[in-house]
């Protein structure tokens, strides 16, 4: 399903969240740290936002209704963070997939079974709705 999908697609993005932090954790470890970075702040920030993506992508994944606002913010503030890499940072190699890999999970949380499913009418495990006499 749509949601599940989307739910697969975030939770990976929380584990490249969580994996950036830890590498930068090794690093800081390692002396790489530069005078005025403080890279195991930067590290914590990365730990936090990347645990919250995550989060956010299992409750997608188990069908928790508030999992997708969440997950939406979080594709919109990367649409942002894709629209640097590819303009002023000159770095599209690596927006270009940001990018699309956002509008993929947009799509996704946004079709119409998936907002069927936001409003609590259809549930994960079925195709229909979540009661046969629903209305009746």
């Amino acid at each position: 399903m749509t949601v599940r999908g989307a739910g697969a697609l975030v939770t990976a993005q929380g584990l490249v969240g969580v994996g950036f932090a830890v590498a930068l954790l090794v690093r800081a470890i390692e002396g790489a740290s530069t005078p005025g970075n403080n890279v195991y702040g930067e590290a914590g920030y990365f730990a936090v936002i990347g645990a919250g993506v995550l989060a956010a992508g299992i409750g997608l994944a188990l069908g928790k209704h508030w999992s997708r606002s969440p997950a939406t913010v979080v594709q919109i503030l990367l649409l942002g963070v894709s629209w640097y890499l590819i303009g002023p940072s000159g770095r599209p190699e690596y927006g270009i997939p940001v990018a699309l890999l956002c509008v993929v999970v947009l799509f996704l949380l946004f079709t119409a079974k998936s907002r069927v499913w936001a409003l609590g009418l259809d549930d994960l495990d079925e195709d229909g709705p979540a009661s046969e006499n629903a209305g009746k």
